[in-house]
């Protein structure tokens, strides 16, 4: 505001001494006494220069005080200029008005009014002293107290206004707070929302991504200003199909490639127009599924806790009236043999129900780094002595040796033990010409983790292979067909994937792969 009052300031004392000394203005212009006139528009120019310097030297210099001394100036050069061109009756008079005005809009409401008071005072006090020692007519009161009542009503009416500004730039600052408070909050919650989120533009190019979208797609190299192709082909041609056709077009699912996951994409247009972008949602179909997995879960405990008491409570009686029966003399050997049939198929059933049971009642996931070659160490040394295996049985080879892994150690064994133990179950020749080949390390295609399990076995049917992660199926009497289910359900609940993999040497091969998770997002994109 001071800068735009200079600014007028420099203007009217140039305009002024330069069209009294060219004589170019109004001969009113210092017609009264012109030695006067001349020398105080000089000396006005000067003041003005100088406050112009001190205001473009000292920035810091109080606003009220510099607007104080331009005001109060500008009183007294401005009266004796209006003296020296003939009193109010010249026009001069109006130009306090404006000084008045400005001022009044920077100065507190008592200065802006003291200011109208000293303008009123002193066009007074030079119309008096016109009156006494000039001889001009003294019959301009009346306009000295009009001009002077204007100053009062300019300055009450600039301090009004003032006090509006004031006030509406203390709402737009607040609002502009509370805009950048509630742009950070919705950054935060985006960026922590599980739901992975894109915001595109026309140009299909990347404004925003959050660290699960980053994730969900295999942590591409691509940041804010990215064509989307960079973070996903196949994301860039489903988008561009469906902004040509939002109504009808159907987003399909399809698995990154980086990260081995299978996602469901969903597009929303941003506004009303196709120039504010789009905002992309990205969900893990996995996720989608273990969630339909959990309600199924719930439902399948309390199903079990039924079958626990009308089943196992009776099949418990059969096995012990079966025993106490083989435990009788006359017994015939028929007879026996007939008993151990109902033994063994008690014992299976049982083992159903524990499976069943173990499934229904599983822990929530609580995932840790593992190194993969150490962690397999244990396990394999432990599943020999347990299995009563040679060393030369199982072989392992991880490259790299330090390959990391996330998931939860309990269900990661369990997984991998069910794995081993289905390959030593079905293998029909001597167990000593048994060998497991288990190799871990990062795979080409995604750079994620992998761990493959792989028997000397027969293999499995071709027309069986549809049907093994599906719950009790089994090719031997003697299994319960929940091996292979379990050990899928638990690899979906850490989200890893568990596939059955053609071998090129026979027998079975079971990989399990493990998400990348090696980045850092925030680094990625700083």
């Amino acid at each position: 505001m001071l800068q735009f009052f200079t600014a007028y300031r420099l203007l009217i004392a140039s305009l002024l001494a330069v069209m009294f000394f060219i004589q170019t203005g109004p001969s009113i212009l210092g017609f009264l006494d012109p030695i006067l006139f001349g020398s105080t528009a000089v000396i006005y120019l000067g003041f003005v220069i100088a406050s112009g310097l001190l205001l473009y030297l000292l920035p810091g210099l109080a606003t009220q005080n510099q607007a104080l001394m331009m005001v109060f100036t500008d009183i007294v050069l401005i009266t004796v200029m209006m003296h020296a061109s003939g009193g109010v009756a010249s026009g001069l008079g109006m130009l306090l008005a404006v000084s008045i005005a400005v001022g009044s809009l920077v100065m507190q409401g008592i200065t802006a009014l003291l200011a109208a008071a000293i303008a009123s005072l002193a066009i007074l006090a030079q119309q008096v002293y016109s009156q006494f020692y000039t001889d001009l007519p003294s019959t301009a009161y009346t306009q000295t107290g009009l001009l002077g009542a204007s100053f009062f009503a300019i300055a009450l009416l600039a301090h009004v206004l003032s006090q509006r500004l004031k006030e509406s730039e203390r709402l737009v600052s607040q609002r502009d707070v509370d805009l950048a408070n509630l742009e950070q909050l919705n950054e935060y919650i985006i960026r922590n929302m599980l739901t992975g989120i894109l915001v595109v533009d026309d140009d299909l190019k990347i404004r925003l991504m959050n660290e699960s979208a980053w994730h969900l797609l295999g942590m591409p190299d691509a940041h804010r200003g990215s064509p989307l192709e960079r973070a996903s082909q196949v994301l860039s041609s489903q988008i561009a199909a469906w902004w040509g056709n939002p109504g009808d077009f159907q987003p399909n699912n399809f698995r990154s490639v980086p990260s081995g996951r299978e996602l469901k994409p969903g597009f929303s247009r941003l506004g009303t127009d196709d120039k504010f972008g789009a905002v992309i949602f990205l969900e893990d179909a996995a996720s989608i599924t273990q969630q339909a997995q959990q309600i199924k879960l719930a439902s399948l405990g309390r199903l079990t806790a039924s079958i626990a008491h009308e089943i196992r409570n009776p099949l418990g009686a059969i096995s012990h009236a079966a025993q106490l029966l083989v435990e009788s003399p006359d017994m015939a050997e028929t007879d026996r043999r007939l008993l151990g049939i109902v033994e063994t198929h008690c014992t299976r059933v049982n083992d159903i129900i524990e499976n069943v049971l173990q499934l229904s009642r599983r822990s929530r996931t609580r995932p840790e780094e593992i190194v993969l070659e150490p962690w397999m160490e244990k396990f394999i040394s432990e599943f020999l002595i347990a299995q009563q295996l040679a060393e030369e049985n199982v072989q392992l080879h991880i490259d790299p040796p330090q390959t990391v892994i996330r998931a939860d150690p309990s269900q990661l064994r369990q997984v991998v033990s069910n794995l081993c133990e289905n390959a030593v179950t079905h293998f029909n020749q001597g167990r000593n010409m048994l060998r497991l080949n288990i190799a871990g390390g990062m795979t080409r295609e995604s750079g994620g983790p992998f761990l493959d399990i792989t028997d000397n076995g027969a293999g499995i049917d071709s027309d069986a292979l549809r049907q093994i992660f599906e719950p009790f199926f089994t090719t031997v009497n003697s299994g319960t067909g929940l091996g292979l289910y379990i050990a899928k359900e638990l690899c979906e609940s850490n989200r890893l994937r568990l596939e059955y993999l053609a071998s090129p040497t026979g027998g079975a091969c079971f990989r399990i792969s493990f998400p990348s998770f090696k980045s850092d997002f925030s680094e990625h994109h700083e």
